[in-house]
């Protein structure tokens, strides 16, 4: 099974580890689910955190929200500060052996150490998982991505269930003692990842276009869609904390099986409207979760699904970051925003649901207010998928159309402008505008004023009866075509 180096590939990049053959793609895959695994199941709401709370009686509840604000932040810094894959290698292979340190103060007694590792471990936590994003560019094509995104997803969280499982009904320290064996193998592997040493996307200045009114509106759209997950940490979860045997291993199998399913009919039914049919499964989660007891049985209905939704959300957030990743100088700052709305809605609902349930942990009012929240969802999505697509649409044809040779684009905006019959400052203007230029660079470009490009612009969307830049997009491409 191992091959020699000289039996490589530029194309394939065979790595042989432990009798298995790792292509880039792969290597990526499994380092960040290893370490994934690790993350999920002690610092973001984790099972063996939780279990070792318990067994010291340490009050862990306003920790948890503090590390998962910690994430949120470690998300936005590492977008912000990681440049290059040889940063993010770096940074992996610092903070793997921090994470180690890290873990090996809670094998001994509550102490401060406890609060000061759980809070900087999320936040450079968020680091890694942003940083990640340069791999999860470079190793798949962009119609793969959402299948990259998919097997990350499906092992950490595979793993995650294992070692909530041996936390759980055998010992938290030794549920512990396994996800720093998952962190050993993350840093071993991890010294196997390529690297592009001239790469550095944080110092490009390619004109890369600004996705920043889509960013805005996704982030929204995801803070909006997984407040019920933070919900579902600080409400639906203590309700069955009594079946402890039964949560400890089905808690993520619907969540790990539906991802599973949408890996595997990706190019049938990834589409955004499968989004209605998580909301509706949320809804009807959280009618179960009042009108049943709390009997496994009603564990397994709710259970399934609520995670079986959150499938769907995740990765279909995560198909949208690797569409997004295309049309950004820095993957780490896509992969790190998005994520960190996604951290935002959790905090958020678990503000909401420790809030409600201050009183009485068994009032029906944290799911009439999530209830409240599907319901808002429900009539929100019809114009945030519209916007969305159209955002997308978009910033694909602007980037097929700013990689054009300039006598292409001249000879689409000449076509345009016999049907418009445009003058020679509109058409460029116009030409401008389908690059993805803003009102103030079309200015300095042309050495008029903001003012006068809007003048062209008004005049350019009432000679074709359009009203917006995505129309006029739309109205090229189908020249085109």
């Amino acid at each position: 099974m191992f091959r020699g180096a000289e039996k490589m590939t530029n194309n394939d990049k065979q790595r042989n580890i432990l009798f298995f053959d790792l292509n880039e793609r792969n290597l990526a895959v499994m380092v960040h689910s290893l370490f994934s695994s690790w993350m999920l199941s002690f610092l973001f709401e984790g099972q063996i955190f939780q279990q070792l709370a318990k067994e010291y009686n340490f009050a862990s509840e306003s920790i948890i929200i503090w590390s998962s604000a910690a994430m949120f932040s470690g998300l936005l810094l590492g977008g912000f500060t990681v440049k290059s894959k040889l940063h993010a290698k770096r940074l992996f292979l610092f903070s793997y052996p921090f994470f180690i340190a890290l873990s090996l103060i809670f094998f001994f007694s509550p102490s401060i150490l406890w609060t000061m590792g759980i809070i900087t471990g999320s936040i450079v936590s968020g680091c890694c998982i942003a940083a990640w994003g340069f791999y999860f560019k470079s190793v798949s094509e962009k119609n793969e991505r959402i299948k990259t995104a998919a097997d990350m997803l499906i092992i950490s969280n595979i793993l995650m269930i294992l070692l909530n499982v041996v936390a759980i009904n055998i010992s938290p320290n030794v549920g512990l003692t396994l996800s720093l064996v998952m962190l050993i193998f993350a840093f071993i592997l991890g010294l196997r990842l390529p690297t592009d040493y001239n790469e550095d996307y944080g110092n490009k200045k390619d004109g890369s276009l600004s996705i920043s009114n889509l960013l805005l509106f996704f982030y929204i759209f995801i803070v909006i869609l997984t407040i019920n997950s933070g919900l579902m940490y600080h409400v639906v979860n203590p309700a069955f904390e009594h079946h402890a045997t039964l949560t400890s291993w089905y808690w993520a199998v619907p969540y790990v099986a539906v991802i599973l399913i949408l890996r595997i009919f990706s190019q049938k039914i990834m589409s955004s409207y499968i989004l209605y049919v998580a909301i509706a499964m949320i809804g009807l989660s959280f009618i179960a979760f009042i009108a049943l007891d709390r009997s496994a049985i009603s564990y397994f209905i709710i259970n399934t699904l609520m995670l079986g939704s959150y499938g769907v959300y995740d990765l279909f957030f995560w198909s949208i970051f690797g569409e997004m990743l295309d049309y950004h100088k820095n993957p780490a700052k896509i992969l790190g925003t998005g994520l960190s709305a996604n951290v935002l809605g959790i905090v958020a609902g678990g503000l909401i649901g420790n809030s409600l349930m201050a009183n009485n942990l068994y009032s029906i009012n944290p799911s009439l207010f999530a209830f409240a929240v599907v319901c808002v969802s429900l009539v929100l999505l019809p114009l945030l998928n519209k916007y969305l697509s159209t955002l997308l649409k978009g910033y694909t044809f602007l980037t097929a159309f700013v990689v054009m040779p300039e006598f292409k684009q001249n000879s689409q905006i000449d076509k345009i402008s016999e049907y418009g019959n445009l003058s020679e400052r509109e058409k460029q203007v116009a030409l401008l505008l389908l690059q993805g230029k803003t009102y103030k660079t079309i200015a300095g470009e042309l050495f008029i004023s903001e003012n006068t490009v809007k003048y062209y612009v008004k005049n350019i969307y009432s000679k074709f009866n359009i009203q917006s830049r995505a129309e006029l997009i739309d109205m090229v491409a189908e020249k085109q075509n």
